[in-house]
């Protein structure tokens, strides 16, 4: 979760490295470091807070240097503190190192090492790695990437890291497991990064180091070994991604701006996918596996946050168009219980990141068990990309704030393609059925600007809420994961604490809770359950709740009983979540505001979750 950055060549690291940070800042606010590698040793600054701290921190220190690493950190070993901070040096100061990821056997190693005589001056297992290197470095009497070698043969758990050692000032050592690290190939240079943001723009031309790969790179040369010391030829890929992504385009928040980039998120992700005409879809990282496609017995959804209510759409549509059952899972309970698995299951990840390491470990333990893996993935060259045999990108393009909007939208869009492409296949929706609904989807992205213009109402709601202390979101149907979602978007990013109910669950306790005080947001568009939902809201108005309702333009009827209402297109209920989040992520965004709280950077959150 933590953001790394690593520079060697030909111009002063520094300037490259703090812009990196600054690009990486959505993965770790905690805390944030820099170490310069030069012939007079290791020049380290670090510093609690965001990397504007730093900044000011070492403004008119010596900052020279061509070859640095840069840390910005979200806590897992030690809260947030100077002495906590990245880099961590060895204990003969001639290592700096920064990691991303949890060594989980470091308190064993560090009782090791202590009766050795090392002294640790932090709470965390980063340094205990870097003085495991030094030891194994003065033991062996080796260059730096066999002692890093011979390190990781040692260690459990997760990692990327980047090391420079002051003895050969001039080289990088990098490597990987289960943390994501690219390395971008300038003209003698390379950047190292988490994702390719601080690299784009250098280069376009990037390596995506795998699992248990050492890098060792000097300013012109690249050499990559596995850990049992076997040598790599590295492929060298072509970024598409554009350096304008990356920036606010003049929104004050990327949250902001993602919200508004939905309608070209989701033609994206339809473009070249559907043929409404013909009432066919078109998914090339399916078409190899159709066969067990048609003969599937069940497939199981594996995700997590956001991206798990993406999957309960999926299994609304999967189910109603492709008659498949389908399981909903949380990748990080999937693994612990001992799930049933077997061949003619198909397991879907999705993950905006593809690298959250909870839905890595479940892919891997469904692998294992000889089911087919499919991925949607937002992240080309990710992990759970690699991992996967085939599935679909959501092409929803860089998501910067922590709180995902554009990338749920475009997973459900994904989603809705795949189940519609099964249905296609198993020949459980008949034709006619299929173009109805393909010429209706085409159409979400223009009705999705519609939705935009909601703003004006959610700001206005906005103000009447912003000092609940709780919020209950409500919703039938495909409107459940909308009330989900919407929960989470609020209690992301404006602290007010908040819980998604199926509405008809309302009267099993969640009830207790209504009194003037309680916001109840409830998503009540004219579908299948619109009677059921009017009486829910009969109910909680009873008690005196105060109703927030997402209505189909021009309904009068809940706008009588309702207290305000956010209006949105009529359409299809299975189009329902990509219509009736786009409200709710405003009136998140916008409570958030009000409240004083950092949108893009919410508190204690990051945006990949890479360790458990």
């Amino acid at each position: 979760m933590c953001g790394i950055v690593g520079y060697i060549g030909k111009e002063q690291a520094w300037p490259v490295i703090i812009k990196g940070l600054k690009r990486l800042e959505y993965r770790g606010y905690d805390s944030a470091g820099i170490a310069l590698a030069s012939s007079n040793g290791i020049t380290a600054y670090k510093k609690a807070g965001k990397v504007s701290v730093l900044e000011e921190f070492a403004n008119g220190e010596d900052q020279s240097g061509t070859v640095g690493i840069g840390h910005t950190r979200w806590a897992t070993h030690g809260e947030p503190s100077d002495r906590n901070a990245h880099p961590h040096l060895s204990g003969n100061e001639r290592l700096a190192i920064v990691h991303n990821g949890i060594i989980e056997n470091y308190a064993i190693i560090k009782e090791t090492l202590i009766s050795n005589g090392h002294n640790f001056l932090s709470d965390t297992d980063t340094e205990v790695l870097v003085h495991l290197i030094e030891d194994i470095q003065q033991a062996e009497q080796c260059d730096l990437t066999e002692a890093v070698r011979l390190t990781l043969t040692q260690v459990v758990g997760a990692y990327a890291i980047v090391i420079i050692d002051k003895e050969n000032p001039n080289q990088l050592v990098a490597a990987r497991k289960g943390s994501p690290m690219v390395i971008g190939v300038g003209e003698d240079e390379y950047i190292i990064g988490s994702d390719a943001s601080p690299i784009i723009e250098y280069t376009k031309n990037i390596i995506y180091l795998k699992d248990e790969e050492i890098a060792t790179i000097t300013p012109n040369s690249i050499e990559i070994r596995t850990i049992d010391n076997e040598i790599q030829t590295p492929f060298v890929h072509r970024l598409e991604l554009k350096l304008e992504m990356l920036e606010k385009a003049g929104y004050d928040h990327f949250m902001l701006k993602e919200i508004y980039e939905q309608p070209r998120s989701i033609r994206d992700c339809l473009r070249g996918r559907i043929s409404p005409d013909e009432g066919t879809v078109q998914l090339g990282g399916l078409k190899d596996y159709d066969d067990k496609l048609k003969q599937a017995n069940r497939i199981i959804i594996i995700a997590c946050g956001t991206s798990w209510h993406a999957g309960l759409v999926g299994e609304y549509l999967i189910e109603n168009y492709a008659r498949i059952p389908v399981e909903v899972e949380y990748a990080s309970e999937f693994r612990y219980r001992n799930p049933v698995v077997s061949e003619n299951d198909i397991v879907i990840a999705i993950s905006q990141s593809g690298e959250t390491a909870d839905t890595m470990a479940a892919l891997e333990l469904a692998k294992s068990k000889g089911a087919l893996i499919l991925g949607i993935c937002n992240v080309v060259g990710s992990s759970i990309t690699r991992l996967t045999d085939g599935g679909a990108y959501t092409h929803a393009g860089p998501e910067i704030g922590v709180a995902s909007t554009k990338a749920f939208t475009a997973q459900v869009t994904v989603i809705s393609l795949m189940a519609f492409y099964m249905a296609q296949l198993r020949e459980t929706t008949d034709r006619s059925s299929l173009k109805k609904l393909l010429k209706e989807l085409d159409t979400m992205p223009s009705l999705v600007e519609k939705c935009l213009a909601t703003e004006e109402a959610t700001k206005y709601i906005a103000e009447e809420i912003k000092d609940a202390v709780s919020c209950l979101f409500l919703g039938r149907g495909t409107g459940f994961p909308v009330a989900l979602e919407g929960a989470l978007k609020l209690k992301e990013i404006s602290y007010i604490h908040a819980e998604g109910y199926p509405a008809a669950e309302m009267k099993h306790g969640p009830i207790a809770l209504i009194d003037n005080e309680l916001p109840v947001v409830v998503v009540a568009t004219k579908n299948s359950s619109y009677e059921k939902v009017l009486s829910n809201i009969q109910e909680v108005k009873a008690r005196k709740g105060k109703v927030i309702a997402v209505i189909t333009e021009g309904d009068e009827k809940i706008k009588e009983v309702a207290d305000f209402v956010l209006e949105i297109p009529d359409a299809h209920e299975s189009f329902l979540p990509l219509l009736a989040t786009v409200p709710l992520q405003l009136l998140s965004y916008h409570v958030a505001l009000l409240r004083g709280c950092n949108v893009d950077q919410p508190r204690n959150l990051a945006k990949s979750v890479t360790v458990e």
